[in-house]
């Protein structure tokens, strides 16, 4: 018998991927082209498919994963601020028409967390929470099991809550919490990119050390936000948290200890993402296992 095979397409702004993965979460082949490069997404996605059919087994489904907005209901791509020329993208229809096979979309936040959920950091439990903690802030919720998007899948968008009166901007609103704890936010408050920050950091440097200080103190508020309010047995974070924990850990517990309910905070573990540099790879292919797994 031919084993399960699905694909996943993971669309970002610099690059786009295609992928072939079996049901135990490996990578059987894999290919990547620059986003930019094409004249439209639609040559972009004739291209990659095409190396699809020549590279790759026949898939049972094929996934998105892409940065929104986007409704994930119609599998349609709006506009995305990184994606130039994707304006209401039919991408699901226009992959089923070209493959013959279900298709299905979601924003990379739930994505995410759908793959480290079946594969990665938050393996075995029911109500888990990952946080994108990159070039912006977003969070998927995995609630009872089940991936949760709201009434318009908009559900996770924890880098819009206002924490402070003024400060960096993030998601179009100053003092929120995606423009503190994210690489556009640490760039504001100190003048550099996450990654210079921390090596700075490294060598003692006083000012590089306060501000992800100040970033770890308001990711730790807001994580009490998420642990009182959801209640969940595990908070994954990845990107900028996986290479920095050593900078962010006791800040953000120490916060997160004074201002979460004890008995909540007492059952959730916060741990970094497991999936490295596969995680886009996978987190498109969990999609399509996930659409599957809810079809009649």
């Amino acid at each position: 018998m031919k084993p399960s095979i699905v694909w996943g397409l993971d669309i970002g702004g610099t690059k786009t991927a295609l992928c072939a993965a079996d049901e135990q979460g490996s990578i059987l082949c894999r290919h990547e082209l620059p986003t930019a490069q094409s004249t439209s997404w639609e040559v972009l996605l004739v291209q990659l498919l095409a190396w699809g059919r020549d590279n790759a087994p026949p898939p049972r489904a094929i996934g998105v994963s892409c940065g929104g907005p986007l409704d994930s209901r119609t599998g349609r791509i709006l506009s995305p601020p990184n994606l130039p020329g994707w304006d209401d993208v039919p991408v699901t229809e226009w992959l089923r028409r070209q493959l013959h096979v279900p298709a299905f979309l979601q924003n990379d936040a739930n994505a995410c967390a759908l793959a480290e959920w079946r594969y990665g950091a938050g393996r075995g439990t029911r109500n888990m929470v990952f946080l994108t903690f990159g070039t912006g802030l977003g969070a998927g919720l995995i609630l009872n099991g089940q991936l949760y998007e709201g009434t318009n899948g908009m559900a996770g968008e924890i880098g819009h809550i206002r924490m402070a009166e003024d400060g960096p901007m993030g998601y179009g609103k100053r003092g929120s919490l995606e423009g503190f704890c994210s690489g556009g936010g640490l760039r504001q408050l100190g003048g550099k990119s996450a990654r210079e920050l921390c090596a700075l950091a490294d060598w003692q440097d006083e000012h590089a050390i306060a501000v992800l200080r100040q970033s770890a103190e308001m990711l730790g508020a807001g994580l009490a936000i998420l642990v009182d309010l959801l209640n969940p047995e595990r908070i994954v974070i990845g990107s900028i948290y996986v290479r920095a924990q050593r900078w962010f850990c006791r800040d953000m517990e120490r916060v997160l200890a004074r201002e979460a309910l004890e008995q909540s905070r007492a059952v959730c573990s916060v741990v970094p993402a497991a999936l490295g540099e596969s995680l886009g790879d996978m987190a498109a292919v969990t999609v399509a296992w996930n659409g599957l797994k809810d079809q009649p």
